[in-house]
């Protein structure tokens, strides 16, 4: 399997590409990674160096990779954290041109655009960007249950309205739709979960949470449950394989007390999740 990642990428710590790639790479995926920005570490330390790549190079660095033949191998193109419009076109005519060479490949996007705690933190024009241009040419998207809510103009609480929602963005243009960090009123107290959609059914995982916040573990998360419904398109057996991987990826780094991902010292349970979670089949 090869995988087009256009994402960001940071020297120090895990975030965008920095996260997605090495977990990838250990279940056995070829990852052509292609940056959108080159920094220093993520954001969330207040403080960066380094630039953030114009569009235009993006673009070019795309054609530099057709031009090598490549398209037509890919499987997957992933995309995350979009800075700007000029990235979003960029990343749509991509996903564009690799389906004009490999009608089997798939579009699967990460919409990021905040959470339930921060708000919106992405640029005023992105939420529009992704409702109109970008999910609706996605074949899977990851969000988690804010962005849910915020791409559809619902409010997701319970697992009835945040299936409903997932309903609603699959009639957007995906077909499968991955919903994380789903906290409902009624869920144990202590755990939270993930859910998936798409045209076979809906399914639900549960997990313990952890009083940690993980930059770049959505980025993780994105990318492992991708490849493995890309390779099975059993959207259960993905769903058991990276809700046990990415819990153990930040249970890892949550007893490591570091603040940045473990993500070489986990490398195991990407390779071999212990698969330690029950998933429950809800429609």
């Amino acid at each position: 399997m090869k995988i087009l990642s256009i994402q960001s990428a940071v020297a120090y710590g895990h975030v965008g590409n920095s996260a997605a790639v090495f977990p990838l790479q250990r279940i056995g995926v070829e990852v052509i990674p292609v940056y959108t920005v080159n920094f220093s570490n993520h954001t969330g330390y207040g403080a960066w160096r380094g630039p953030l790549i114009a569009a235009e190079d993006v673009r070019d660095v795309l054609t530099g990779v057709e031009e090598r033949g490549v398209f037509p191998q890919v499987d997957v193109v992933l995309s995350g954290y979009q800075g700007g419009v000029g990235i979003g076109d960029v990343i749509v005519d991509a996903v564009r041109r690799v389906k004009a060479a490999n009608p089997s490949a798939l579009y699967a996007c990460d919409p990021v655009m905040g959470n339930a705690r921060s708000g919106c933190f992405v640029a005023p024009e992105i939420p529009d960007l992704l409702r109109e241009r970008v999910v609706p040419v996605a074949d899977i998207i990851t969000p988690n249950q804010f962005e849910l809510g915020y791409l559809t103009g619902t409010e997701p609480s319970t697992l009835e309205s945040t299936l409903a929602s997932a309903d609603r963005a699959r009639a957007m243009g995906p077909s499968t739709v991955l919903v994380t960090s789903v906290e409902r009123p009624d869920r144990e107290e202590g755990t939270i979960e993930m859910l998936v959609v798409d045209d076979a059914g809906a399914w639900i995982v549960r997990t313990p949470m952890l009083p940690f916040k993980a930059n770049g573990s959505g980025d993780v998360t994105a990318a492992l449950f991708t490849a493995h419904y890309r390779r099975t398109g059993d959207a259960a057996d993905a769903l058991a394989r990276t809700a046990s991987s990415v819990f153990d990826l930040i249970e890892t780094t949550y007893r490591s007390g570091e603040r940045e991902l473990q993500l070489v010292e986990a490398q195991e349970s990407y390779a071999h999740p212990r698969l330690q979670f029950t998933v429950e089949r809800l429609r």
